[in-house]
């Protein structure tokens, strides 16, 4: 198969410069396409899915018939904080919290692209679930990777997008890996967003006291709480700034796979 040759830049014929003219005199300037190729090469470094690599904040929907309000106000406030970064935003995050299919990771991966493409920003896409999965494999004696190699770039990204946060049960592994990564993040004041199924609220279990309060607990549905703990939960809040989405699944109701 042949393969064909990467289109050369007009504007300066593949050289990188081009000449200006101005008052008077003409001298060489970086060509738009050298910024493109670095911007490129950022956003490939943050590992977006391909799933996901279509999403921006200008793909958003916010207006589809239905469509809960609080969509709106969740890309106004990915918006600003795009346009904040970095001095406004001084090391806080976005935790996106709400119902599934809601298009969290949309917002959340729209909103890294903008920080990469218009703010110089470097990141990293994390699945929270895949994440946990490479850590615990690094402990197999045969595996040459270790846990810090998989956990250094996590805590050194400048922007992090942890993506699907309590999607693991939760064991006292689990509870210590998560207060070990958020932990040092907010110690370093990187700024991490987050994306969660599971409401924002404290711990079922903790808050229920008699017996028959805890079988009520044990009925209803978790939360961020009970899949962290009450402690991480905390510290979420001093971290990130809660937006709530609802709505029906938006993969269910409008963008429902079909061979047609």
């Amino acid at each position: 198969m042949r393969v064909s040759e990467p289109e050369v830049c007009a504007l300066c014929g593949g050289r990188g410069l081009r000449l200006i003219e101005r008052d008077g005199q003409r001298f060489a300037a970086e060509c738009d396409c050298q910024r493109e190729k670095r911007q490129a090469a950022r956003l490939r470094r943050v590992r977006i899915p391909e799933r996901y690599t279509h999403c921006s904040l200008e793909s958003f929907e916010t207006r589809f018939p239905g469509a809960d309000p609080s969509l709106g106000m969740a890309l106004l406030a990915a918006r600003r904080f795009a346009e904040g970064y970095p001095v406004e935003t001084a090391g806080r995050g976005l935790l996106l919290t709400g119902s599934i299919g809601a298009g969290k990771t949309h917002l959340a991966v729209g909103l890294v692209r903008e920080l990469v493409e218009q703010r110089g920003a470097t990141g990293i896409f994390c699945d929270y679930r895949e994440l946990l999965k490479q850590i615990q494999h690094s402990y197999n004696p045969q595996v040459m990777t270790t846990e810090m190699e998989i956990l250094r770039p996590v805590f050194e990204a400048e922007v992090l997008l942890l993506d699907e946060l309590g999607a693991v049960k939760p064991t006292d592994w689990v509870w210590d890996t998560v207060a070990h990564i958020l932990n040092t993040r907010y110690n370093d004041r990187k700024t991490t967003l987050i994306t969660t199924n599971y409401a924002n609220a404290p711990a079922a279990l903790v808050q229920a006291v008699s017996v028959s309060d805890r079988d009520v607990a044990k009925r209803r549905e978790e939360t961020l709480g009970d899949r962290i703990g009450e402690r991480m939960r905390s510290r979420l809040h001093e971290m990130c700034i809660t937006v709530t989405m609802q709505g029906a699944d938006f993969r269910q109701t409008v963008r429902r796979a079909s061979f047609l």
